[in-house]
């Protein structure tokens, strides 16, 4: 079995490669810079290529004949899509990864406009989105990320292959771009006695990388047309987020509620927000654990860059 992972280098990409190579998978990575392929995959047989997602005729020639699975962590735009149709045409299961921020509220809200989306309890599948961007928007600005990756999404379901759209939450795992631990631990490893928690009862729902895997090998086994949240199956609050990483840490300090709308107690976990993952267990999906329990590995590897640095 061959997968293929077009930026597979990410804390998504990372534990999905991981994952399908101790499978007994050949895995290839796609990526800009070499000097970001963790040693892990490699060590694991994971093939790195140096390869822009925008250079359509070297994908092309990934592919080659064909591959069982390809998973596009890097596809931002329906152009973008498109332009790699003709190598998506030969795989067995594709999968595209977008984001949680396509989803509108009842009154018309979303996670990156001006005003927060206030969502009646956990958001489905067939939730409405943003209006698709047209080609020429930049989805990398914060009024045309969402938009951007709804076309992208269209792009490749209006195709007719075997896609599975992926829809992770708050991603956190070892590789991530953007850690979101990071600032907490920061904190704690200087010794900071207190942390302050602006609206700590905040469910702000997590995707842990490997449960994203998770997901992206049950689908792999099962070609298909459709939408998928991918979510921990538990709900942590932000104050239960902190204490896991106090608990990882060992810190002995004080979490402490502090009156929400001021300018203290800001962190990473304030959007309510939560997403129903009942299609993907129909599925077969079965989640690797807890986003409680693995948000101690992010914490483990933010620890290993400031140790590094």
């Amino acid at each position: 079995m061959r997968a293929i992972l077009l930026g597979g280098t990410g804390a998504i990409g990372g534990a999905t490669a991981m994952l399908l190579s101790r499978a007994g998978w050949d895995v290839e990575v796609t990526g800009r810079d070499p000097s970001r392929m963790p040693t892990e995959m490699s060590g694991c047989g994971v093939r790195f290529h140096q390869l822009e997602r925008s250079d359509t005729r070297g994908v092309e020639r990934l592919v080659g004949n064909g591959s069982d699975l390809l998973v596009d962590l890097v596809a931002y735009t329906a152009p973008d899509v498109r332009a790699l149709l003709p190598a998506m045409a030969s795989v067995e299961s594709l999968v595209l990864v977008s984001s949680r921020a396509v989803y509108l509220d009842d009154s018309g809200r979303h996670i990156n406009g001006d005003d927060p989306p206030q969502f009646e309890g956990p958001v489905r599948e067939d939730c409405p989105t943003l209006p698709p961007a047209t080609d020429d928007a930049d989805p990398f600005t914060q009024e045309g990320y969402a938009p951007c990756k709804v076309a992208a999404e269209l792009a490749a379901l209006d195709s007719g292959l075997p896609v599975t759209v992926i829809r992770p939450s708050k991603v956190h795992g070892r590789w991530a771009r953007n850690a979101r631990t990071k600032s907490v631990v920061e904190r704690m490893l200087r010794g900071e006695h207190t942390i302050e928690l602006a609206d700590g009862d905040t469910i702000d729902h997590l995707t842990a990388a490997p449960n994203a895997a998770a997901l992206i090998e049950t689908v792999a086994g099962r070609p298909g047309h459709r939408i998928l949240n991918a979510a921990d199956p538990d709900t942590p609050t932000a104050r239960e987020i902190v204490g896991a990483i106090a608990a990882e840490l060992s810190w002995g300090g004080t979490i402490e509620r502090v009156a929400s709308g001021t300018d203290r107690g800001h962190h990473p976990w304030q959007t309510p927000m939560t997403l129903d993952s009942a299609a993907a267990r129909e599925l077969g999906y079965e989640p690797a654990g807890s986003g409680i329990s693995l948000i101690a590995e992010e914490v483990r590897w933010v620890l290993s860059q400031v140790a590094a640095r």
